[in-house]
């Protein structure tokens, strides 16, 4: 819960208790100095005392953290140059009254269970890789560094507290708050919209590393919200491959509180970005990972289970982007408990030929004794602007019935990142943004009280093949 946002009600630490998720408290502070006169400090501690108290016996409450970045504005963003230097110097005294002594002094007495520190980052480190084997990091080499998606695997920190990547809202989000003629980067709507200063422009310079250019501001949106889903699970699987050096990982952000071009990932409707889907999944309790190095490919178990689950089958298929499954290999693995372990590597030279890595692709999935499927992993050797991808049509019927859409996809060949859209804000899909192999039956349900099996909503579908 960031410090510039606000104290959550009730139900939100009920239903993190029910469901078991930690919760990080800052107290609400954040990104700029603060008073610290005797009234103000008054204020702030009855302000402490009342949350404390009233949060304190929560289960899901790991710790409590000061402020978010106050102290990373005081030594890296420009104050001390901006701002006289009797004030400068009350803000760095008024720092240390509030952070860390009295804030903390009331933790201790009102709730001795469980740890503080001052503020996040620790170390106030601001993204300096120098300072990543120690503390919580604040990591913005991708995004406003610049640094490309498959950089954040050399750059692990021991604990990545926030680190991002913008897309847009989806069409029907955009289409609530702007007509057709300010459908463009530069248009004053959006502009407003987008409250990164160079934020439209790092979308599309990201876009032309990866993608193709696309047809037209929809395309773009599409193509957007992809990248992030998909660059933002490389970096994250890339942490927690990295266990136990890297213990821990708070993606920037989940949610908006107004319709927004924006790092999170689920916008302001409730409709579930890319990036959300692929969040579920690689944080999953069990997944499978997979790291591209040394022309190898090295697959593991990403466990947080606290038993060992053995007796697991590990399936790898090569896939032609035209043909389907050329290639198949089978292996008996175990998951180790609460750990991220090495199952099985290949030589890529046993899979395929260098001709081929843009036109094949690697599917992996992870099942029990009972045949359940576990945990899915496709593994593409480029992104999409290298990628020999086909032209295809992806085949959809739809089941309808009062409050539930179900939509049966295929395709003759591979539709890559396979987008299912439905006017109705808010639905929720058992999945999207899908790469469907050749061949393949996908089904998804799409649930939503305002949905009429009479309506027959239109449902679209479109792949990364279409954009360009």
């Amino acid at each position: 819960v960031w410090g510039g946002g606000i104290y959550e009600n009730e139900e939100f630490y009920r239903q993190a208790d029910k469901r078991g998720i930690l919760v990080w408290q800052d107290f609400i502070f954040g990104c700029v100095p603060y008073p610290s006169d005797d009234r103000f400090l008054a204020n702030v501690k009855d302000e402490v005392i009342y949350n404390l108290k009233r949060l304190r016996n929560r289960a899901s409450l790991a710790f409590w953290c000061g402020n978010n970045e106050v102290e990373e504005g005081l030594q890296h963003w420009g104050w001390d140059k901006q701002y006289p230097e009797d004030i400068y110097n009350v803000w760095l005294e008024g720092y240390d009254k509030t952070f860390r002594e009295l804030i903390p002094g009331l933790v201790n007495e009102f709730d001795g269970t469980r740890s503080y520190i001052h503020g996040s980052p620790y170390d106030s480190n601001w993204g300096n890789p120098e300072t990543f084997a120690s503390s919580d990091v604040h990591d913005w080499g991708l995004w406003y560094g610049h640094l490309p998606f498959e950089g954040m695997a050399g750059r692990l920190p021991r604990f990545a507290s926030e680190f991002g990547f913008q897309s847009f809202p989806e069409m029907k989000t955009i289409r609530s708050f702007s007509p057709e003629n300010e459908w463009s980067l530069e248009s004053e709507v959006m502009k407003v919209h987008q409250k990164a200063s160079t934020g439209n422009s790092l979308i599309k310079k990201y876009m032309d590393m990866y993608y193709h250019e696309p047809r037209n501001f929809e395309d773009f949106v599409y193509i957007g919200l992809v990248m992030q889903g998909n660059g933002m699970e490389e970096s994250v699987e890339a942490m927690r491959r990295g266990r136990p050096y890297c213990m821990g990982a708070l993606y920037w952000q989940i949610n908006d509180d107004w319709p927004v071009v924006s790092w999170s990932s689920i916008d302001y409707y409730g409709n579930w970005k890319a990036q959300h889907y692929r969040m579920r999944d690689v944080l999953a309790p069990l997944a499978l990972g997979v790291e591209f190095k040394d022309n190898q490919l090295n697959y593991y178990t990403l466990s947080d289970f606290l038993i060992d689950r053995n007796g697991l089958q590990l399936t790898v298929q090569v896939v032609d982007f035209n043909k389907g499954v050329v290639k198949q290999f089978k292996e008996k693995v175990n998951a180790k408990a609460n750990s991220s372990n090495v199952v099985k590597t290949f030589n890529v030279e046993e899979l395929l030929s260098e001709a081929d890595k843009s036109n094949r692709m690697i599917r992996a999935w992870l099942t029990d004794s009972k045949g359940k499927k576990l945990s899915v992993k496709d593994h593409f050797f480029y992104w999409p602007n290298k990628l020999n991808l086909p032209q295809t049509t992806v085949q959809t019927s739809v089941k309808y019935a009062d409050g539930k859409y179900t939509v049966t996809l295929t395709s003759k060949k591979l539709a890559k990142d396979v987008f299912i859209e439905i006017p109705v804000m808010g639905a929720k899909f058992t999945d999207n943004f899908i790469d469907l192999l050749p061949g393949e039956k996908k089904v998804i349900e799409i649930t939503s009280p305002e949905l009429k099996a009479s309506a027959k909503t239109p449902v679209t579908v479109r792949h990364i093949r279409e954009t360009y």
